[in-house]
């Protein structure tokens, strides 16, 4: 049993995506091919933004953004603890400071009521994740960010295809991110990333700076470094979006599996009214967290942890003066939360292994 199959995916578009391959390697076009121009049109479309702006990854996706939006050493940004690492460590690089605040204990996407009091008069931006495919609360947020003047960038490298309130997550904010790696639920064979922003001058400066900084070869107007996407994942990225829609509706059905049999047993996903979850990850809490991922391995079922560790606890992080007791509910979710196999293309029979040995486990 696969965590994500991957193979399962591929066997399903084999024709069309290795078509899509041969089309590239035939042209030999494989930097800016045409292939990439036209999955940043239809991907803008798709999340209905502007522009999209394809690079190497997810997180050089949100270390340009901050250097777009002009955050540099000085400044703080404000992001949850209970995330992959990438969200905090471009604020690093950019030379500003991660603040952290807590989450909410039913979506784990930071908490929006928390937000003003950790303002000083250097916080410039804040960065909202949109954790295990689920969009943050930012008609709260966008609130606040206009109020005091901070800009936004929504982390959406695990929600691509998802929706609060009648908007795609990727259209949240001054500049938005996502992430294409393999495991994501729209992802390449190999790293890529891609920003959305309604603003032209953003594009254009995400796309200099993604090159080198120049905009006319070999002419630098600033310091930029290498992340373009390459032409082989954004001819794969094709083919996959045109089935997309059709794996969130399958993601969404296994979730509803899922929750239907392990509700009275385990804390199971909460989706907010209004919102569309593409549950990058399907996440249990349970406080007998390592009698349960001990039952499932003994039955051959691969589980993961995401996040054992808080951010604010991470040694990388040490300087930033954070201690244990500092944000309770992001280190109390740390202890108690475990994923499940979730993708489109796990069968019932599959999903009711999982489930009985779950519930056995129990």
């Amino acid at each position: 049993m696969q965590f994500i199959d991957l193979k399962a995916q591929y066997r399903a578009y084999q024709v069309e995506i290795d078509t899509a391959i041969k089309e590239v390697t035939a042209s030999a076009q494989f930097i800016n091919g045409p292939q990439v121009q036209d999955l940043e049109m239809a991907l803008a479309d798709f999340v209905g933004v502007e522009h999209a702006v394809a690079c190497a990854s997810g997180t050089d996706a949100l270390q340009l953004a901050l250097m777009v939006l002009g955050i540099g050493p000085g400044d703080e940004v404000i992001t949850t603890p209970f995330t992959f690492i990438a969200t905090a460590e471009t604020i690093v690089l950019a030379g500003a400071r991660p603040v952290f605040i807590d989450i909410k204990e039913d979506t784990y996407n930071l908490d929006p009521a928390l937000l003003e009091a950790a303002i000083t008069g250097s916080t410039k931006a804040i960065i909202a994740v949109d954790l295990y495919g689920h969009p943050a609360a930012y008609e709260k947020i966008e609130k606040v960010a206009v109020k005091h003047g901070l800009k936004l960038i929504e982390d959406a490298a695990q929600s691509l295809g998802a929706a609060r309130l009648g908007r795609n997550c990727g259209s949240f904010g001054d500049i938005a991110e996502t992430s294409f790696f393999p495991a994501k639920p729209l992802g390449c064979y190999g790293d890529g990333g891609m920003l959305f922003t309604a603003d032209a001058e953003a594009a254009e400066s995400l796309r200099c700076l993604r090159n080198h900084g120049q905009r006319k070869r070999y002419y630098h107007e600033r310091i930029g470094f290498n992340s373009r996407l390459d032409t082989l994942q954004a001819a794969i990225l094709q083919i996959k979006l045109a089935h997309f829609p059709d794996e969130i509706s399958l993601r969404i059905q296994v979730a509803a599996r899922y929750n239907s049999a392990l509700a009275d047993h385990f804390i199971i996903p909460q989706v907010a009214d209004g919102c569309v979850s593409v549950f990058a990850q399907y996440s249990l809490r349970s406080q007998k967290r390592d009698q349960v991922i001990a039952g499932l391995q003994e039955a051959g079922i691969p589980v993961a942890i995401h996040y054992p560790v808080p951010l604010h606890l991470q040694p990388a992080f040490a300087e930033l003066g954070y201690s244990v007791g500092d944000f309770p509910v992001a280190e109390k979710i740390a202890t108690e939360i475990f994923s499940l196999p979730m993708h489109p293309f796990l069968i019932e029979e599959d999903q009711q292994l999982i489930i009985s040995t779950l519930l056995k486990a129990v």
